[in-house]
């Protein structure tokens, strides 16, 4: 399963693997990006960008906590969590770059979902699958774009979720929209009911550009790309809660920012080491990409972590240790551009 909509569908899950596309939407390679290994990404990670990153909140929600975290973890069963409505967010994350310009990660929420939901890009059984009526809105994608000096010359998904492109539509159309690799063509019987939502919310937008990533030598993760080729923005690939799920670093004036997105969702799940649950296609995967951030964490305690879906305080650091994981193997390697 890959998100709360998703769970109306559970009794058709035997049948995924006969699924159709997450959405039809055009894809194209990602007209920027440098192959970098690990090692590039550490002997930097450290000094001060000149990055900013705002974090705005659109809406607090709920959702099922089973879905969050999996409750089927060992350390989950130790500490007798127990399946409910978890309080979360949707937010996305504003990055300016001196010369480069505004980027958004992720889109936050649409002036519509509140002002005319009977209008909205998600509307009918799939919200109320993905629990509209528990929304409470905060800032709309539209009003905030309205008050900045500037407009946005790119967008970069951690992923193709409805919760992540749920701004989308308030969002220029001329937008480029960056995503990492299997975003579009990874199959589930589950897009029979999501990809018209997707699509709707794509709608008028150009290709999605997936990121080109290649093997890290290093093994540190399953690809690492400098997005400016400056060394300020980078992307990693964290499959598992989707098969392009991409965390992005930002080096910042005050240090190190590392936007997870639903590579964690939760607070609990971070500090405990604890891997998504029924909203991730490949909880196993899921897994390891949590323990390669939470190690880069631990090697570098100066990162800010944001989650997907929960605030961490500050001087939060998981509370499990990290055991070693071996190398990964690479998403979709190709050749530097």
């Amino acid at each position: 399963m890959s998100k709360p909509a998703l769970l109306a569908f559970s009794l058709l899950a035997p049948l995924a693997s006969l699924g159709c596309l997450p959405s039809g939407h055009a894809v194209t390679p990602a007209s920027f990006g440098v192959v970098r290994s690990g090692a590039a990404l550490e002997a930097v990670i450290s000094q001060p960008g000149p990055v900013t990153v705002d974090t705005v909140v659109g809406t607090d929600w709920e959702v099922e906590r089973s879905g969050l975290i999996n409750l089927e973890n060992p350390r989950a069963v130790a500490a007798h969590l127990t399946d409910g409505m978890e309080p979360v967010f949707i937010a996305f994350h504003a990055l300016r770059h001196p010369t480069r310009g505004l980027y958004l990660v992720d889109t936050g929420v649409e002036r519509a979902l509140r002002d005319d939901p009977a209008h909205a890009f998600m509307t009918g059984l799939v919200a109320s699958a993905m629990h509209v009526e528990k929304m409470r809105f905060r800032t709309d994608t539209r009003t905030w774009l309205a008050q900045q000096p500037d407009k946005p010359v790119g967008v970069f998904l951690t992923h193709l979720h409805l919760d992540h492109v749920s701004g989308m539509r308030d969002v220029p159309a001329a937008t480029p929209i960056f995503a990492g690799p299997g975003e579009v063509t990874g199959r589930a019987l589950q897009n029979l009911f999501v990809a018209p939502v997707i699509d709707a919310a794509l709608a008028g937008k150009g290709p999605i550009q997936e990121w080109r990533y290649a093997p890290d030598p290093d093994g540190t993760f399953a690809g690492v790309l400098d997005l400016f080729g400056d060394g300020t923005v980078w992307a990693l690939a964290v499959p598992g809660h989707t098969p392009g799920s991409t965390a992005y670093l930002v080096r910042t004036p005050s240090g190190p920012v590392l936007l997870v997105g639903d590579a964690c969702h939760t607070a609990w799940g971070w500090q405990n080491g604890v891997e998504p649950g029924k909203f991730s296609a490949d909880i196993a995967r899921s897994a390891d990409s949590l323990a390669r951030l939470e190690r880069l964490v631990a090697r570098h305690p100066e990162i800010e972590v944001r989650l997907g879906h929960q605030a961490l305080p500050r001087a939060a650091a998981p509370v499990a240790p990290v055991a070693p994981v071996a190398p990964v193997a690479p998403v979709a390697p190709v050749s530097a551009p």
